[in-house]
């Protein structure tokens, strides 16, 4: 009787343990922002992120393919952290909650922004000890 209830015990821990464990499918499609097309050979980083935000060591790369997806099967519930790099586009980054068997990820890439120089000139800046350019009233004909 004893060793019927221990096996009993073990075998509801397993069981316990596993669905503690679950895993997902996890698929991503990576576009363009400005027109909707796949972007091919992107980089989707994976990895886990503790309880207190941080990222744990470890983790996983995957490519997209021509039409811009990739997928990965396994990824344990829980939060993940996912990057996607691209040559050409801002780099995407972002936090998402693994806690269903299929979670499909899309990601739309942005090219990059302008970076604002201080040694160029812009419309409307003082100019060194000068007023910026005032308005002119508008004259209304009489």
């Amino acid at each position: 009787m004893r060793k019927g209830c221990l096996t009993l015990a073990i075998g509801l821990l397993l069981l316990a343990t596993s669905a503690l464990g679950e895993e997902a499918l996890l698929r991503f499609v990576v576009l363009r922002d400005y027109n909707g097309k796949p972007v091919r050979n992107a980089g989707v980083v994976m990895h886990p992120v503790n309880k207190s935000g941080k990222q744990s060591r470890g983790g996983f790369e995957l490519k997209t393919d021509a039409e811009g997806k990739a997928s990965f099967d396994g990824v344990p519930y829980g939060k993940l952290r996912v990057q996607v790099l691209a040559p050409g586009f801002q780099t995407f980054g972002e936090d998402y909650e693994v806690n269903q068997p299929e979670m499909e990820i899309t990601v739309k890439l942005k090219r990059p922004q302008s970076q604002y120089s201080i040694y160029d000139d812009h419309p409307g800046d003082k100019k060194d000890g000068q007023k910026p350019p005032e308005k002119q009233p508008e004259q209304t004909p009489q």
